[in-house]
């Protein structure tokens, strides 16, 4: 933590910088770092804000009140968020921090107008946006008002929606902290977004969204946005829609926004100029080049000249692009407006004015509204589809409906008019249509003849995908991916909030096996004919601890370094026999493609004794797929005793593998900048398992967060890794980096 400043600038920052400045802080750094044209600015770091509740002594309280919450209880979560959040406004800045911002503050020039953008650490991911969770505070002015916003940015961290977002995607609150940039405001002319690729179905075609005024009016929805696709191809756009525009929002005075009606004469004339739509296409590819996947960015125009406000990962892509399905045409079209979200569902309307209204929401019902906002999360992820009045492809509607994989259809304008409570309707998030009534899907009598269809990639490496929910089973399998190569089960457990434990002193033993064996069985049928590497339970005491049972649970300094993994069930038997009674109901039943994968396994003799017990309670061990994770450096280092002992694979848990050879953990913050991935100890480590387990014929993997990395999976083939398992939303871009390193490699061999 010493080493981390309270400040740093935008010179300074690049995209690993994601620990101290978050991950807009870190894009920004990025972006300046290679030319294009951002606002200055600098970040009060991640490491400021752990002094100031550390230094408070106010972070124990905030983390017991947060940990075990039932995020689902609407009421005690606003209630909890709004203590917490007291909490955190009540606590005094430290003279130190507060000195420091002011004189950064002062270096960028007298009394400027600045915007204050909270940059959460678990922010802009590849696999989760986290978009619009935490605050953001427009037209500052002033030393006094710029501390407050500072301040009121790190209380959001704590707010409702912010918490249960983390809570769904699996973010332990304690270990996400918070940066704050504070940027020189560009009082935009005009402003939106831009996606360097389709978000849907990742075509090389930008889609850019403009209006009047702060972006603001984009991103949030207050306005439908005038689209314009461009074409790098063909160098020119491509198609266009313009919109009326009636509101913009723009700076109030010396402290905040206001929305403002828009001239009658501007209201439906076009925002954008062809040579701007080019020129904002370049920038996105630029980006989208500099960072390897397509970039959703954030740009503003002040008269001739271009800012460019952010860019982020686009999340949401689908793994089979140009697969859709259609709806009959002869039913009655009710209401029209953009497809942001692909699909097509069928369900009652509920329209939804503000988050009282959520209660409302049954599964499969359909939300309607003027346009959603964070808040709305919890009912969004029950809905069947989502309408909208307002905003375009890169609204909040838009956003998240694509996360969730829930069709949408945003920008009809008058769907809350249109459509009653109680309504029957069925959208089309591809078409961006809206029907009156239940619509049948359109079945097809004879195959569809494809002209000049592209061929699916086909690669020697074996591309795989991560799985945690069943839930994302679907999402996965359409990725095409050659099978599961990390099916975590204690997302499951941990989702029925009661540890193992419980069941088995209450004598609920069969229940606990029945939640198991339906969520484990959505995956495999996900899945048929294709592996699916199941990894037995790996919960850390501290997840324990918050559930009902885990009383009991140990105190322990480090967790991560404890009693967890396959240390534990091979001493919890009980643990690990109903986990076992599970895997032999579905082998029973034909899903011989599963196999068992033991986490945090230190040594051989672990493997052999979960063998032995495995054999105990009925299991065929030898016409049975059993493997390793490779996550500590004993298994590394000794992966030939572990063929010795039978083991049919091996797959590296990298993100632990790093931190016990860099005795580095990654959730401390005084040491996370020290979290280095390719540090040369763990490639060496990860380089020779490989070369031993194809010496030995066991096929080798990886499932860390690594598996991710186009660069680093490209360094895996060209040293002999047979398989790897990405994230749902990097799949495809892993599966052309292998064709693209394979090809490479023969290419090589070729000339050689």
């Amino acid at each position: 933590m010493t080493k981390v400043p309270n400040i740093l600038w935008l010179a300074e920052i690049q995209k690993e910088d994601v620990p101290s400045v978050g991950g807009k802080g870190a894009s920004l750094g990025e972006m300046t770092s290679v030319g294009l044209p951002v606002p200055n600015a600098f970040v009060v770091t991640a490491q400021a804000f752990r002094r100031y509740i550390e230094g408070a002594k106010i972070d124990k309280e905030i983390f017991s009140r947060l940990a075990g919450l039932d995020v689902e209880n609407a009421d005690l979560l606003e209630k909890t968020a709004a203590d917490v959040k007291g909490i955190v406004m009540k606590a005094p800045v430290p003279d130190e921090i507060r000195e420091e911002i002011i004189r950064s503050y002062a270096k960028m020039g007298d009394d400027v107008v600045v915007a204050v953008r909270s940059s959460a650490t678990a922010e802009d991911l590849p696999d989760a946006s986290f978009a619009g969770q935490q605050d953001t505070y427009l037209n500052i002015k002033g030393v006094d008002a710029l501390v407050e916003a500072v301040q009121m940015c790190w209380a959001s961290l704590y707010g409702a929606r912010a918490i249960y977002y983390r809570a769904k995607q699996g973010f332990d609150d304690s270990i996400v902290d918070i940066a704050v940039v504070v940027q020189q405001l560009v009082r935009s002319e005009k402003a939106g977004v831009l996606f360097s690729s389709h978000p849907v179905t990742g075509e090389p075609t930008s889609i850019i969204e403009g209006s009047w005024g702060l972006g603001e009016a984009v991103v949030s929805g207050t306005v439908s946005p005038d689209n314009y696709i461009f074409d790098a191809r063909a160098g020119r756009v491509i198609d266009r829609y313009i919109a009326t525009k009636k509101v913009e929002i723009l700076p109030d005075g010396e402290h905040g926004t206001k929305e403002v009606p828009v001239p009658p004469e501007r209201q439906d004339i076009p925002v954008l100029s062809d040579d701007e739509i080019a020129a904002l296409a370049k920038f996105g590819k630029v980006s989208e080049t500099h960072y390897g996947v397509p970039q959703d960015v954030e740009w503003s125009i002040v008269g001739n000249t271009i800012y460019i406000l952010q860019s982020r990962p686009i999340t949401t892509i689908a793994g089979n692009a140009g697969v859709t399905q259609e709806t009959e045409s002869s039913g009655e079209i009710i209401l029209e407006g953009q497809g942001a979200s692909p699909g097509i569902a069928t369900g009652r309307v509920v329209l939804v004015n503000t988050v009282k209204d959520l209660g409302r929401i049954n599964d499969g019902d359909i939300m309607v509204a003027k346009m959603t906002n964070p808040d709305m999360v919890p009912g969004m992820r029950k809905v069947s589809a989502i309408i909208t009045d307002e905003g375009g492809m890169t609204c909040h509607a838009a956003i998240v409906s694509r996360e969730l994989g829930t069709p949408a259809v945003v920008g009809t304008r008058d769907a809350t008019h249109v459509l009653k409570e109680g309504d029957i309707v069925t959208v089309d998030g591809e078409k961006g249509i809206v029907f009156d009534g239940a619509i049948a899907p359109v079945q097809d009598e004879a195959p569809a003849v494809v002209v000049a269809a592209a061929a699916p990639i086909i690669t020697a490496t074996s591309v795989k995908v991560n799985v945690s929910l069943p839930e994302a089973a679907a999402r996965a399998a359409a990725t095409g991916a050659d099978g599961v190569g990390l099916l975590r089960i204690e997302h499951m457990i941990l989702g029925l909030n009661k540890t193992p434990g419980w069941y088995i002193r209450n004598n609920r033993e069969e229940e606990f096996v029945k939640e198991l064996y339906d969520g484990i069985k959505v995956v495999l049928d996900a899945f048929p004919g294709k592996p699916v590497w199941v990894r037995t339970l790996d919960a850390p005491t501290d997840e324990f601890r918050n559930m009902e049972g885990g009383e009991d649970e140990p105190e322990e300094h480090n967790p991560m370094l404890g009693w967890r993994g396959i240390r534990r069930d091979l001493q919890q038997t009980e643990q690990f026999r109903l986990q076992v009674e599970v895997f032999k109901r579905l082998w029973s039943e034909g899903y011989s493609n599963m196999g068992l994968m033991f986490p945090l396994v230190g040594h051989p003799k672990e493997f052999i004794q979960a063998k032995q017990m495995l054999a105990g309670w009925g299991v065929d061990v030898e016409n049975t797929t059993l493997g390793i994770m490779v996550e500590i450096p004993s298994s590394a280092l000794m992966i030939d005793e572990f063929i010795a002992a039978g083991i049919n694979f091996a797959s590296f848990g990298t993100n632990d593998l790093i931190q016990y050879t860099l005795a580095i953990d990654r959730n401390n913050q005084n040491v996370a900048d020290m979290y280095f991935p390719k540090h040369p100890a763990v490639l060496k480590l990860i380089e020779y398992a490989i070369g031993r387990c194809r010496e030995g014929g066991v096929e080798c993997s990886i499932c860390g967060q690594a598996g991710s990395d186009p660069e680093m999976v490209e360094w895996l083939i060209r040293t002999g890794i047979t398989s790897v398992s990405s994230n749902i939303d990097a799949v495809q871009k892993i599966r052309e980096t292998a064709a693209r390193t394979e090809q490479r490699m023969l290419l090589d061999m070729a000339r050689r």
